[in-house]
């Protein structure tokens, strides 16, 4: 599957959506809605994400050997498990093997890795390693704290793998269970009765544990507690970082548990300063957070490698280089692991998508995701680079992309170029236009107050007759004093009420083709027919409706009402009936939704008419 050609058909589908219920009267506003969705103003360029590669640390069984793992982990721990196949030995990345020679001498740790980094295996492997030589003491050795259940459902579905594959039933020698409250009563009286080794939790749960007589059980068996975890610890901030500090605080005491170790995963480390210096902030804040003392050798990062062929990327040769491979148009990309290493496109892509340099020191840091199309993307700057066309420079990105997702690394048996497509939908929001003349508006699909560059000019939201198309100003009109003007302030379709909002909700409506009349026969024949009755032999508005009537307002280009302005019409909310074409909605339609549509109103049924 080619993910740029499903990313391209998604966006298609989902404009194709918005074009079916987008009807606007105003040729110049239909015009440029129509040309700013062909542009993708609601879905920009699509991001581009290359996982980096790892440096390889030491294997399972070397760990084994040289006695930092207990010899069932050379059982336990291996790669592609099943239930039908024991899998294949495993190499660690360089951080995982620093966590877990950093767990096997008791210190406390913080792991700050990205995505895809096996961040999990860094805190399981030591737990695991702890629960095999405590054999055969029973009771809880580890608690995970997750902040997220999802998280710990998906970490059950890994554990298993682990510990249960391999092993004849109920035989597995580190037990495991989740207990994050949406177990079944019968799922929990089995865990109290029989607690495991591992336990699965949040931190709600957790207080609960603690505070709960029901939970006794628990307590009991987690006394002396080895390890407790708090997965994705960037997470635990402001208020909610303080109440999972002192729970933890209040965790240690409960389980008197004086070997404790802590230790917390995080994000990749991101602020101001050096590599040092951003592993004593995060240090701090781990000892703030756990009450117990992370050194900033002990806050582990990622080490990167390149998996193409060392180059000078800002040399003549290089560019010579790709630029050839680039020249030739009909040669596809490499397909096999050896030649995607020695690819110069491959290597600037990786360069580029994956890694960079950080200054100062060199060190090797993930990229940020960059679009391979647009003023800024990747594929400008290569054609700058090489002088060939962007159209080509994008297709053999997308091209050596694709080809080092399909092979795979040897050593890892992972994609070679692992990336992710990024891609970002907007729901839109609507038009904006100044109170100008129809032909002399400005025009915009971004939400702001005033015309770009000029803070004299408004700009107000326009909702569109879902019957004729016909657009609307939806605005709330407001007066400071009872004598003063009225500012007609820009309001969401849906805000009709508002406590915290004071003022009218309502509609201007201005047309030049079809203006609102001014003579009573006029009137009369554009208001709806229940409108009018007979009285003493002549048509007339009937009196309870004429309050409801469009009023002649002259509104200034900065949405105060004022003599010399733009010459509208105002009518309150709810909507009644279409200026335009007169289409009149029922007494008990109160909401506005069904009658008028903005671009993230979507395709709402029409309501019944009177």
């Amino acid at each position: 599957m080619d993910v740029f050609d499903l990313r391209d058909q998604l966006v298609h589908d989902y404009a194709t959506y918005i074009n079916s219920f987008i009807n606007i009267q105003d040729e110049t506003v239909r015009d440029y809605v129509h040309s700013s969705l062909r542009d993708g103003v609601l879905w920009p360029d699509p991001l581009i994400q290359l996982n980096p590669a790892f440096r390889p640390g030491a294997s399972i069984d070397e760990l084994v050997d040289d006695g930092t793992l207990h010899p069932e982990c050379r059982k336990i721990f291996r790669r592609a498990k099943s239930p039908t196949s024991d899998g294949a030995p495993m190499r660690l990345h360089r951080h995982q093997e620093e966590a877990i020679r950093t767990a096997a001498v008791g210190h406390n740790y913080v792991l700050t890795t990205g995505t895809g980094s096996g961040k999990s295996l860094s805190y399981i492997v030591p737990i695991v390693d702890f629960a095999l030589r405590s054999r055969p003491r029973r009771g809880i050795k580890a608690i995970v704290v997750y902040p997220m259940n999802a998280l710990a459902n998906s970490q059950w579905g890994e554990l298993e793998k682990l510990l249960v594959f391999g092993y004849p039933r109920g035989e597995q020698p580190v037990t495991f269970e989740r207990y994050t409250g949406q177990e079944s009563e019968e799922d929990r009286e089995k865990i109290l009765a029989n607690p495991p080794d591992i336990l699965l939790t949040n931190y709600v749960m957790l207080e609960l544990i603690l505070t709960r007589p029901q939970e006794r059980k628990l307590i009991q068996a987690a006394q002396g507690l080895r390890f407790l975890v708090l997965d994705e610890l960037h997470t635990y901030r402001g208020r909610q970082g303080a109440d999972v500090a002192l729970l933890v605080r209040r965790t240690r005491d409960h389980l008197a548990a004086d070997e404790l170790q802590h230790v917390g995963t995080s994000a990749t480390l991101a602020g101001a300063g050096t590599y040092d210096d951003q592993r004593r902030e995060v240090a701090d804040v781990a000892t703030l957070l756990f009450g117990a003392p992370v050194e900033a050798e002990h806050v582990i990062g990622e080490t990167l490698e390149t998996i193409t062929s060392p180059r000078d990327l800002s040399s003549a040769d290089f560019q010579r280089e790709i630029t050839a491979r680039l020249r030739d148009g009909g040669r596809q990309p490499p397909d096999r692991f050896e030649g995607i290493v020695a690819d110069p496109l491959a290597a600037w892509i990786e360069h580029t998508f994956g890694v960079r340099r950080e200054e100062p020191g060199g060190r090797l840091v993930r990229a940020t995701p960059r679009s391979i199309t647009g003023p800024d993307g990747a594929a400008k700057a290569l054609a700058q680079l090489t002088s060939e066309p962007e159209a080509r420079c994008v297709e053999a990105i997308q091209q050596t992309l694709l080809a080092g997702y399909d092979c795979r690394n040897p050593r890892t048996d992972f994609p070679t170029f692992a990336f992710r497509v990024h891609q970002f939908i907007s729901r839109g929001d609507t038009v904006y236009a100044s109170l100008d003349a129809e032909h002399e508006r400005q025009l915009t699909l971004q939400a702001q107050t005033y015309v770009p560059g000029d803070r004299s000019r408004v700009c107000l939201p326009l909702a569109f007759c879902r019957e004729c198309g016909q657009e609307y100003y939806s605005v709330r009109a407001r007066r400071e004093e009872r004598d003063d003007p009225r500012t007609f302030l820009p309001r969401e379709l849906s805000d009709r009420f508002s406590d915290a909002i004071e003022g009218t909700a309502g509609f201007l409506y201005l047309s030049t083709d079809a203006p609102w009349p001014t003579g009573e026969q006029e009137v009369l024949e554009r208001v709806p027919e229940d409108w009018t009755e007979v009285h003493r032999g002549a048509s007339r508005v009937r009196p309870a409706r004429r309050p409801d009537l469009p009023l002649p307002v002259r509104v200034g280009h900065d949405g105060v009402e004022r003599h010399d302005g733009v010459a509208m019409h105002w009518i309150e909310a709810p909507f009644r009936f279409c200026l335009r074409c007169e289409v009149e909605y029922g007494a008990r339609q109160a909401s506005d939704f069904a009658k008028l549509a903005t671009l993230s109103s979507e395709g709402g049924a029409p309501p019944p008419r009177s």
